[in-house]
């Protein structure tokens, strides 16, 4: 079992940076998958960093600004040049095997 903890939100100006973490209870170095994902109110969850293995994957509009990072028990997103737009919760997720396990997420607010 692996619990995740997500912090580093807070309240930014536009055009700032913020650095969101993600602590393993264990060790995740066998994730196949280690995501970031982001939810406003009444939207679907989206998918915002991923990696596949050692591939990554960003969401197109946070491509050039945001960053993600990993080690053996913590992942990482490096968000720079916030936008208004990207206000919302940001979950941590991690699949290991067959299991998949979620943070509770970090606010995240961008003012204009």
């Amino acid at each position: 079992q692996v619990q995740l903890v997500e912090s580093g939100g807070g309240l930014v100006q536009a055009g700032g940076s913020l650095r969101l973490s993600c602590a393993a209870s264990g060790s995740i170095f066998s994730a196949s998958i280690m995501a970031w994902y982001r939810q406003a109110p009444g939207k679907q969850r989206e998918l915002v960093a991923r990696y596949f293995y050692d591939d990554i994957f960003y969401k197109d509009s946070v491509e050039g600004r945001f960053t993600t990072a990993r080690d053996n028990t913590d992942v990482y997103l490096q968000m720079n040049y916030l936008r208004p737009e990207d206000t919302t919760v940001y979950y941590c997720n991690v699949i290991i095997r067959t299991n998949e396990y979620w943070g509770q997420g970090t606010q995240v607010t961008v003012s204009s």
